[in-house]
This record gives structure tokens, sequence and C-alpha cells, in this order.
């Protein structure tokens, strides 16, 4: 049976007190409604049907890329009426997920729960029970048999103890939803159309509504503003941080680590406070991060040590390679294996070759460095003209004195020496000494300036 998603994201989250749409508003580096669409893709659905109203433009300019069928629900009368905007659109076979942008952590395993018994049924939900159950609808049931969802501000006193409630999430037939939503009323407290009363609806048909618990509690919750956000956001990490120590990784403080995309792990990896993971990162095995490191869409082969505070952008990094503290590889950044990058070195755009060394205050841009040369303190490759990007190609061997500059396009051949303070603007030899410095002019008995007393 075809599965569509339906995903409801057209609120404006007003106690956000943002300019950004609810949905847009960050989780781990990505919107709240990507991770519902990742989520959505990940169960193979026929087609994903999301509802937007507020800030419309913003949403659907940040999802351009995904193949997603757009809704408008110009006025804002509930969550059947969200979902009845969808009928043009929604295939009158399979059945529907009906899910919330602003919940965001619900996992692939429980979605494909609540697919399968809800094709027996031809209606299912996911629901939660609490110790306090304040403000959500309520689950009444007979017999374990669920009989109604009473909203919190229609619920009797007797109702409002139940700890049951329900989350939101739904699975419905879709010929269901084409005979139901029509019907729906506003006549309740809100004065808004409940998705909740195709519930009573599916009884009145002799429908049997099917029902799972998630398996963690925070997959269901919702975010209305900043506390939440942040409240979720270190359960979510949370989470992460345990999968990621249960396949070894030792974490030093697991509450001081983000892991904002995906990570593949070798063994004995150990990461220290601090440390943010962004995008899609692979490390080796036996690699140690050092505290308050960036890392992002990088790979890192096995036995290298980074030390802190190191900034890693796309880059790929060899076997046993030392870098840092403060070093900072950026997009094109490629070290072989046995590299040392030291404090306050920048590569950008730049391969270096096996044993090579860097290892204090240098600009490393447009450049290939071949293997066992050493970069002097201070050198920087000078590769922008102030129009184009030129290239600076170092050789094996090569020793490059402290506080150069190598004019692009320049090469240094193998085994080549420059002398400390000089200004290389024309190619090197192989095995050849190349300095340029003015003559140095001495003045005995110098006074320097003084300053004016005033």
């Amino acid at each position: 049976m075809s599965t569509t998603v339906i995903i409801l994201a057209a609120g404006k989250g007003t106690r956000m007190r943002s300019s950004l749409p609810k949905v847009l508003q960050p989780l781990a580096g990505r919107p709240l409604l990507g991770h519902v669409i990742e989520t959505a893709k990940l169960l193979h659905a026929k087609n994903i049907i999301t509802i937007f109203g507020h800030g419309g433009d913003l949403v659907q300019h940040a999802f351009s890329h995904e193949n997603i069928q757009w809704v408008e629900q110009t006025e804002q009368l509930g969550t059947g009426h969200a979902v009845k905007v969808t009928l043009p659109v929604l295939p009158q076979e399979g059945i529907s997920l009906i899910l919330s942008g602003d919940v965001p952590c619900v996992q692939q395993t429980t979605l494909q729960r609540l697919i399968d018994v809800s094709t027996e049924t031809g209606i299912g939900l996911v629901t939660l029970t609490l110790d306090d159950s304040t403000g959500y609808g309520r689950i009444v049931r007979k017999d374990d048999k669920i009989q109604a969802i009473v909203e919190h501000k229609d619920a009797s006193e007797q109702q409002r103890q139940i700890k049951e409630i329900n989350t939101g999430i739904y699975c419905v037939s879709n010929a269901k939803l084409h005979e139901w939503l029509p019907k729906l009323s506003n006549d309740n407290v809100q004065g808004e159309y409940y998705l909740t009363d195709i519930v009573a609806m599916a009884l009145a048909d002799g429908m049997e509504i099917a029902s799972i618990q998630p398996e963690l509690a925070f997959e269901v919750e919702g975010v209305n503003d900043r506390v939440q956000l942040a409240a979720l956001e270190r359960e979510f990490q949370s989470h992460q941080a345990k999968k990621l120590m249960q396949r070894g990784v030792h974490l030093i403080d697991p509450s001081r680590f983000d892991l904002r995309g995906a990570l593949t792990v070798g063994t004995d990896v150990q990461i220290d406070i601090n440390v943010i993971i962004e995008g899609n990162c692979t490390f080796g095995d036996n690699i140690e991060i050092g505290a308050g490191c960036i890392i992002k869409n990088t790979t890192i082969a096995s036995g290298t040590k980074v030390q802190p505070y190191s900034i890693f952008d796309n880059a790929v990094v060899g076997a046993d390679v030392q870098i840092g503290p403060f070093a900072r590889l950026r997009p094109g950044a490629k070290l072989a294996d046995e590299v040392h990058i030291g404090n306050f070195v920048e590569v950008k755009n730049t391969s270096i070759g096996h044993a090579s060394k860097a290892n204090h205050f240098a600009y490393l841009g447009d450049a290939e460095i071949g293997a066992e040369s050493n970069i002097g303190a201070g050198t920087i490759t000078c590769n922008y003209d102030g129009a184009n990007k030129h290239k600076t190609i170092i050789g094996n061997h090569a020793f490059i004195g402290t506080n150069n500059s190598l004019v692009a396009p320049i090469k240094i051949g193998h085994g080549a020496t420059t002398g400390a303070g000089s200004v290389i603007t024309h190619d090197v030899a192989d095995n050849s000494l190349a300095f340029e410095r003015a003559k140095q002019i001495t003045k005995e008995n110098y006074q320097r300036p003084q300053k004016v007393t005033k």
C-alpha cells in the first residue's frame, strides 16, 4: 500500500519571537521541518505534501531542492482544516501519515510501526503516557480500546485525570480522509476544526483505532518557544551522544558534545568537551579530538591527533597527522599521512605531502606541497593578485625559511631552500638556495622618538 506523508507546517510560531517561521528554526543544525522531511524520505513515501502558511516563501525556498507538493493554508482554522486543504492533491488510494513540522525527532522505526498497525485498521495514532498531561488532548478508552480524543479545554474533570495523551501523529486511510474531512465541525470552545474528530467518525463507522507509543518520549515533543527548542536540542544531542558511546566512542563529557549531522567512526575514538561535528564526517581508528574543535564535512584517517580549538571545513586528513592547536583547514585542504600542522596555521585548497610540516603561523592557500618539506613560521603563499587566484608548487624535501612571502604563480623545486625574511617572486630550481633581502643599514646611537608630554 502506498504511503503519503502530510506535514503541517503553516504555523507562525509567535512565541518564538522571530521573523523566521517556526519550522525553519534550527535543531542540531537543521531546520525543524528538515528533520521531518528527512524521516519521511527514509519511509520511501510516494509523495510528501507540506502545508505552508506564515512565511511560506521562506519555507518553500529553504526546501526548493526537495520533491515536495506544497499546499497553502490561508487561514489558521485548526489541524482538521489544515489537512482538509490537501484534499485536492491527496490520492484516493493508500494511507497518509500526518506529521507536524514542529515535532522533529520522531524516529523512522516509530512511524513504521504506526504504518504497520494502521494498515490493518484504516486508522491509527501515536499516544504517550505522561505523569502530567495538563494541556494535552486525552485518550479516552473503554475496555482498552480508544473511544475518543478530548481536548484539554473541552475535557471534564474526570477526563483531565487521564495520563495518556494524543501526540498529533496519525496514520489514516486516504479514502476515509476524503470522506471524513469535509464533515468536520468547529462547534467547540476554540472554534476550530479538530483533526481529532475523525476518531469519532471512525468509531461511528465501526472501525477500531490502532495506537502505538514511541520508544523515547522526546520523539513526540513539539516546539513552541525558545525554551522548548533549547530543551529538545539537549535531549536530541544526549540521545546522539549515547548512540556514539554505545558504538565505542569515548566522549569526555557527553553533555558538552554536539552532532549536527552524521558521524561515522572507527574504534577507540576520543572526543573532548565542546566539540561540534557538522555535516557528514568520518573518523578512523584511534583518533583524538581536542576540546573546542569544530569539524564539518571532513574525513580523518586513523591515528590522527587534533589539538584544541582547531576548525575543519570540507577537508581530508590522512593517518597519523598532528594538527593544532588553533589550526584551520578550509575547503580543499588535503593532508597526507604524518603531516604536521601547528598552531595558527591556515590551509585552503592545498595538498600537503607525506610528513611535511608547517608548525607555526602560516597561510597556505592554492598550493601543492610535496613530501617531507618544511614550511617556516610566518610563511604565506601570496595566491591572490586582487582579481585572480594563482598556484604555488613546492617540491619534496624543500625548506621554506621563516617569514617568507611566496608570490604565486611560483614553483619551488625539490630540495630547494629559501632564506628567512625573503619575498620569493621567481621559480627556484631543484637543490637551490634563494633569498631576497634589502641591504641592512645600521645607525649607531639611534634615538627613538619620545612621547610628547602634554
